[in-house]
C-alpha cells in the first residue's frame, strides 16, 4: 500500500480532478458547464458522500456515495455512484480506503445496505468488488433516451 495517503471530503476546488477522472471512467468528453452544476449539487447535499484520496502531489482516486430512504428496505440505503482510482495507483489498497470510508459512514448513518452497479463492459470490476466484500445479488435495467 501506498504511504502518506490521505482521504477527505471533495472540495469545489476538486472539480478538475474529479471531472478528468469521469471522463477517463466513462470514455467520453462531458459537458463542463452541466458536470460543474451537478456537481455543486451533489458534493452540497448532505445525504451524500464524496471522498477524494491524495498523496503528498496528487489525487489517486475518487468516491461518490449517494444515500435515500427506501420503501423496499424500509430505511436508508447507500449506492456507489462513481468510484475511479487512476491506473498507476490501482491495487495499491487506494480504493479499499475509500470502501472503508464509506462502510464507516454507513455504520454511523445505520444504512440498510451499500449498493455498486458496475458496467458489464469492466468484467474485471466483479471480481474488485467480491473482494471487497459485495456480493452479486442483482440485475439492473437500463433504458436510455
Amino acid at each position: 500500500m501506498e504511504s502518506n495517503i490521505k482521504i477527505r471530503k471533495v472540495e469545489k476546488q476538486d472539480l478538475d480532478f474529479v471531472y478528468q477522472a469521469i471522463k477517463e471512467l466513462e470514455n467520453e468528453i462531458l459537458d463542463f458547464e452541466v458536470f460543474s452544476q451537478i456537481f455543486d449539487e451533489n458534493i452540497s447535499n448532505k445525504k451524500n458522500l464524496y471522498l477524494i484520496a491524495e498523496n503528498e502531489t496528487e489525487g489517486l482516486g475518487f468516491i461518490s456515495f449517494h444515500t435515500q430512504n427506501l420503501l423496499h428496505h424500509c430505511g436508508l440505503v447507500g449506492e456507489i455512484q462513481e468510484f475511479f482510482i487512476h491506473q498507476k495507483h490501482r491495487g495499491q489498497g487506494v480504493g479499499r480506503l475509500l470502501i472503508n470510508e464509506v462502510l464507516n459512514f454507513a455504520e454511523q448513518h445505520n444504512l440498510k445496505s451499500i449498493e455498486v452497479t458496475t458496467n458489464k463492459r469492466r468484467v474485471e470490476n466483479v471480481a474488485i468488488y467480491e473482494n471487497l466484500g459485495f456480493a452479486l445479488s442483482h440485475n439492473k435495467f437500463t433504458i436510455y433516451k
